[in-house]
């Protein structure tokens, strides 16, 4: 029979510090489980006492083992001793153990049972082991005892403290929240036994974040403890929360943990301008939504409840101007609703509101939350291009306007108040034909080249003013020309006609249907009239018939065409237009006489022409041929020579420019000369056409334009008209020099206060200078040093 036996450790024994001694035997009237000892009850006593009294099979005796962790001891801990009652104490029994941390954790005496712990034990690593017992004997390794199961259970003591797995903590609460209100919850968690007294047993308290906050004892859960905390005032607070076992007890252990608590916050300040008046300047140039300036009204709040709003709730510019709220730093942007004018109006005044739009019905009392202040622009004058009044122009104009006509009077001022004198031009990129002409001071638009409607029927010019004082303020306005048609191209063929006539036709049997067009485009649409010109009315071969619809009809008058008497016809005819004046002119239809067959299809036509006539021979032919030849020859060695005598004279690259001496002698007259030019024709145009003074020594290679100008030109004694009109002659005139000015010399030579300004006879002088330093000059000036009787150091010429 097994007999186990455990002596508890004389420590404290969960916190008892009593000594307990248990014996497995189970004769004894109590019964020991797992550590604990309950009293029998009386129906117990009786079946223990019946047992009692009858004889017992030998087995082994089990209760559960216990031993206290985390001993310090040196020696090995004892746990309890295996005994069977076959063992007489000679040693003849030999104890095994076997099973988790047999020969590890646990030893066996294996004389006299006894089991030890040899290492340090930890119930919070392991509760409890399972192991396996058998008695053998020592001489025979026969079991004496079957084996048997039993445990080792590692009892508790207050070991480990509480500890926070989750810390530390972030948590957050509207500010101005009510007493009371949940913030966040703490849990501490003890590794000790919470089964066996109070070693787990955890209770929580504050130890800074008083008397803001409070914590449950038991729960762990934060509350707020003070009302009307502001977050403007404090927004941060770090609470250290303790956690203590064994019921808050003096002598258990403790751990803490940090929770950091933000107030959140809440929409309870009002908006306030830190300025109740705003000044402000804007140039009067500044574009449409351009910006003034920015006003801001601070809110003490963050984030949503400090958004605002901005608006113009009073004022003399709520039309003028306009305000938008940046969404990011929440400034109020004053804008240019519409063009400023400083000529107009000087200054504005606005007021301006800034309001919160999300608003909380509880702290609504604390309003109202929006606040207005004054803004003050002033517009600051700056110097403005010149403006056109209007800015676009339409003008119709007829094609045959003559040159130099205003079409139209184009009109600009300066804006500003100093009212600058105004200067008129024509951007040339959007005239490249240079068809129109502006007067530089009154803005008179003039006709500078014919318009003709049939190459350029519309056109699109734009007039530039510039300021007189400042250049850089140009101005700018479309003038629009719609070319009108007038009746100045006479009707004509469509193409080129070519009839056949048959030798067998009848007469009135038509022969060609004719067209015309016309590059005119008159309002009430185009009509021709056609018809045969005077000389050929009577014409006794073919005639026509106006169909009254563009096109005629050409008929036979006869009969009886015959290819040998004559085998081409060549009929004029006239064609008239509509317009007023009316404009024809005349075409020439080609009538092939043509061999036919019954049916009238074509079977040849001039078959003779390519026969020569018999009196002419193949010689007489070449010689014609060679004397168009040579003629063509003499008509392209006159133009070369032409072309050649026009041409400026080269100077050879390998000749001395150097070494030629140019002679000459004449000079401009000045004043005295009267055969050059008559300057009377610049400034007297009448006179000059009707009385024209040619010089007797030399013919002008271009006459003078003066008596090209129309009429009315002369009349109205339009020095711009007379300058356009010649130029344009002169640009149309192919032969003419590049001179586009007249040459006056009136301020030199004979007779003029300069006198000659001519060196050439200044040699015959009775001038003391001396031309001796041309010697030092080279080879290159001898032929210069000869002329003027320069002589070298010996006397004799170079």
């Amino acid at each position: 029979m097994w007999t186990s036996g455990r002596m508890s450790n004389a420590k404290n024994l969960f916190g008892l510090g009593i000594s307990l001694y248990f014996w497995g035997l189970m004769d004894l009237t109590t019964t020991v489980l797992s550590g604990s000892a309950r009293p029998l009850t009386e129906g117990q006593e009786d079946n223990l006492s019946d047992k009692l009294h009858q004889r017992m099979k030998r087995s082994w005796v089990w209760n559960q083992f216990f031993v206290l962790e985390e001993y310090t001891g040196t020696d090995p801990l004892y746990v309890g001793k295996l005994h069977s009652d076959m063992d007489r104490g000679d040693g003849s029994i030999k104890y095994i153990l076997s099973g988790e941390g047999a020969g590890i954790v646990f030893t066996i005496d294996d004389t006299t049972g006894d089991i030890h712990a040899i290492q340090r034990l930890d119930r919070e690593e392991r509760s409890q082991y399972t192991l396996r017992a058998q008695a053998l004997d020592r001489r025979t390794g026969r079991p004496m005892e079957p084996e048997s199961e039993f445990i080792i259970k590692i009892q508790d003591i207050n070991d480990n403290e509480p500890k926070f797995l989750d810390g530390p903590y972030v948590a957050s609460v509207p500010e101005m929240s009510p007493v009371g209100t949940s913030v966040i919850q703490v849990t501490a968690t003890d590794a000790d036994d919470p089964t066996y007294g109070n070693s787990a047993r955890v209770v929580y308290s504050i130890l800074q974040g008083q008397p803001y906050f409070s914590v449950d004892s038991r729960t762990g859960l934060i509350r707020t403890a003070l009302m009307n905390m502001d977050r403007e005032a404090k927004e941060y607070y770090e609470v250290i929360i303790q956690a203590k076992d064994m019921g808050g007890q003096l002598g258990g252990l403790a751990g803490t943990t940090t929770v950091n608590i933000t107030l959140s916050d809440v929409n309870d300040n009002p908006p306030r301008f830190p300025q109740k008046h705003y000044q402000m300047s804007v140039l009067e140039s500044a574009p449409v939504s351009s910006t003034v300036g920015r006003v801001v009204a601070k809110d003490l709040d963050e984030g949503i409840n400090a958004e605002m709003k901005y608006s113009l709730v009073d004022g003399d510019g709520l039309d003028v101007f306009d305000i938008n709220t940046d969404p990011n730093y929440q400034f109020g942007i004053i804008t240019v609703r519409k063009p400023l004018s400083f000529e107009s109006k000087k200054s504005y005044t606005l007021k301006v509101e800034g309001a919160n739009p999300h608003l909380e019905m509880r702290f609504l009392n604390l309003g109202p939350f929006r606040d207005t202040t004054t803004v003050h622009i002033s517009v600051e004058d700056v110097d403005e291009p010149p403006v056109f009044e209007p800015s676009i122009y339409f003008v119709e104009v007829p094609e045959d306007v003559e040159i130099g006509t205003t079409i139209q009077i184009i009109s600009a001022k300066d804006p500003d108040v100093t009212n600058n004198s105004i200067r008129y031009s024509i951007d040339r990129s959007s005239d490249p034909g240079r068809f129109f002409y502006v007067d530089i001071t009154s803005g008179a638009l003039m006709t500078a080249r014919p318009l003709d409607r049939e190459d350029i029927s519309w056109h699109n010019i734009t007039v530039l003013a510039m300021e007189l004082n400042n250049p850089s303020q140009v101005g700018s306005a479309s003038v629009t020309v719609k070319v009108l048609d007038v009746n100045d191209n006479a009707p004509e063929f469509a193409r080129f006609y070519e009839a056949f006539v048959c030798e067998n036709a009848k007469a009135g049997q038509l022969i060609q249907t004719v067209s015309a067009i016309d590059r005119d485009d008159p309002q009430e649409g185009q009509h021709f009239y056609y018809s045969l010109p005077p000389e050929a009315a009577n014409n006794p071969n073919f005639t026509l018939r106006d169909n009254q619809d563009n096109t005629a009809m050409i008929l036979t008058r006869r009969s009886g065409f015959r290819q040998h008497e004559q085998n081409t016809f060549y009929l004029p005819i006239l064609i008239s237009d509509n317009g007023r004046p009316a404009l024809s002119s005349t075409g020439t239809l080609t009538v092939h006489v043509c061999s036919c067959d019954d049916e009238g299809m074509v079977m040849s036509c001039n078959a003779e022409a390519y026969v020569l006539p018999v009196s002419l021979s193949r010689g007489a032919l070449i010689a014609i041929l060679a004397c168009i030849f040579v003629l063509l020859v003499l008509v392209l060695l006159i133009l070369s020579m032409r072309r050649q005598r026009k041409q400026p004279y080269i100077i050879d690259e390998e000749e001395n420019i150097h070494e030629n001496i140019v002679r000459y002698d004449d000079e401009g007259g000045g004043e005295e000369d009267t055969e050059a030019f008559d300057i009377a024709a610049m400034w007297n145009p009448r006179e000059a056409q009707l009385v024209v003074k040619n010089r007797q020594d030399m013919l002008p290679e271009i006459e003078s334009l003066s008596r090209y100008v129309p009429q009315t030109c002369v009349m109205d004694n339009n020095v711009h008209n007379y300058v356009l009109a010649k130029l344009y002659e002169a640009d149309m005139d192919l032969w003419a020099p590049p001179f586009d000015s007249l040459q006056t010399y009136m301020f030199e030579g004979n007779g003029s206060v300069a006198e000659s300004l001519s060196s050439l006879q200044s040699v015959t002088t009775d001038s003391d200078q001396s031309y001796d330093y041309l010697t030092d000059w080279g080879p290159r000036f001898k032929k210069l040093a000869e002329m003027y009787g320069a002589t070298d150091s010996s006397g004799a010429l170079w």
